[in-house]
């Protein structure tokens, strides 16, 4: 008998054998940045853990910072690191001490030449704090990391990994949109990661992603087999994201998610439209997020005029978070790209009539439950806002069907026993081989 079989309880009716469909599995789960306040990673990280351990399985999460500020009874294990994103202290300089692990000196280096290091390092200090760990679990789950050291740890446990998007798509955007060839240049090697995520990849069967474009886009710009991907779409927490219909709808307000202000997000075609529609009418935009200080989306905003129409909210809570779509008379996704589109489906849990782009996803969220327009084309999304916005009952009766269209098909829970599902099959594969 392999030691793989005695550590899973197989070929000797152990108390604790992965072979029974029924049983709780000891999960733990990487993921190297999961703020639930920025960024779909963060949220997904937070939502399915919870949704894992509410069905009865065993969860611990290992992470780099920030805080992924789970639930209490979910244990978490915080891997330190240099943390030069830090924005109380972006990229101080690491002492002495600091740089003689050789972990820290890597990252140190690949920020330092304004490459993206930290995915790399995460996975190498999840190894060496995993590395007399891995008999305390069943299957390790990473988050997008994609790591070289996730080949060392699925020579020891099953592994598998959610991809949520190809980050190709994002380079290829923010270099496009980059407007000097150093700032292209500056990009190209900031996404150099994207290589090791394609190769470590190429190792790896089932992986998880969370829709059918995800699918196909990743199998394209990663040059994986169809066949190694599991499409597990998404949930919405709807414990958060909820109609309130007692605080009434104001005319002409507009709302936007934005948590991440760059170019696939597409904020900069929502401005324009919003610039055109200003002309003759009256109308204002709310926009959860900040933009970056001095970034394209503030000098836009400047050079179109419109910053008295415009209101970034900032970081703010799931209530306030709420109360904003509760108010907003339409919720705009106006993202180039999405590989699931949670944005939109939390504004749909709210019963806020969404108009979104087709871009990635989407529509595989949205659904006829909204409006949708091509990506990257302000002029057609302005014609969308301006007609919905000049029929309110279709507003009513979209915010309707977009809250049935959560409510029926995207709950974390059917998201958690997707995964689940996806964890057995990774555990019984890596047992054969």
């Amino acid at each position: 008998m392999t030691m793989l079989h005695k550590r899973h309880g197989l070929g000797n009716g152990g108390a604790h054998d992965v072979r029974d469909n029924q049983a709780p599995l000891r999960i733990c789960l990487l993921s190297y940045r999961s703020n639930p306040h920025c960024g779909g990673q963060g949220v997904y990280l937070k939502n399915l853990s919870r949704a894992l351990k509410d069905l009865g399985h065993q969860v611990d999460v290992v992470s780099g910072p920030p805080d992924p500020q789970l639930d209490d009874d979910i244990k978490v294990f915080r891997l330190p690191c240099l943390d030069l994103y830090n924005p109380d202290d972006l990229f101080r300089m690491p002492s002495l001490k600091e740089l003689s692990d050789p972990i820290n000196f890597m990252e140190w280096v690949g920020i330092s030449t304004m490459g993206f290091s930290e995915p790399f390092t995460f996975g190498l200090r999840a190894y060496r704090f995993l590395k007399d760990k891995f008999h305390r679990y069943d299957i390790v789950h990473d988050n997008q990391c994609l790591s070289y050291g996730l080949w060392a740890i699925m020579k020891r446990v099953p592994t598998t990994v959610t991809i949520h998007h190809p980050i190709t798509v994002d380079r290829r955007l923010a270099i496009r949109s980059a407007r000097w060839p150093w700032k292209k240049l500056q990009l190209m090697r900031w996404y150099s990661f994207v290589g090791m995520q394609k190769r470590v990849s190429s190792r790896l069967s089932p992986i998880i992603t969370v829709s059918e474009c995800a699918k196909k886009d990743i199998s394209k710009e990663f040059r994986l087999p169809l066949r190694h991907l599991r499409v597990v779409p998404n949930g919405i927490n709807t414990d958060l994201f909820y109609p309130i219909p007692e605080i009434e709808r104001e005319k002409n307000h507009l709302m936007v998610t934005n948590s991440a202000d760059t170019a696939l997000k597409g904020l900069s075609y929502l401005m324009l439209a919003v610039a055109e529609l200003s002309r003759n009418r009256d109308l204002r935009l709310t926009v959860v997020g900040a933009p970056k200080e001095n970034g394209s989306i503030v000098k836009m905003i400047k050079e179109l005029g419109i910053g008295r129409l415009i209101t970034f909210t900032g970081r703010i809570d799931n209530g306030e978070f709420v109360r904003h779509y509760a108010k907003a008379t339409i919720a705009v996704v106006p993202s180039v790209y999405e590989g699931f589109g949670i944005p939109a489906g939390e504004a749909m849990a709210c019963g806020v009539p969404v108009i979104s782009t087709t871009g990635g996803a989407l529509p595989e969220v949205v659904g006829d439950a909204g409006v949708l327009v091509p990506p990257a084309d302000s002029g057609a999304l302005a014609k969308a806002i301006g007609e919905l916005l000049d029929n309110p009952e279709r507003a009513r009766q979209l915010g309707q069907a977009g809250f049935k269209r959560v409510q029926d098909s995207f709950t974390w829970r059917k998201a958690a026993e997707k995964t689940v599902e996806v964890y057995r099959e990774t555990i019984r594969d890596h047992c054969r081989s």
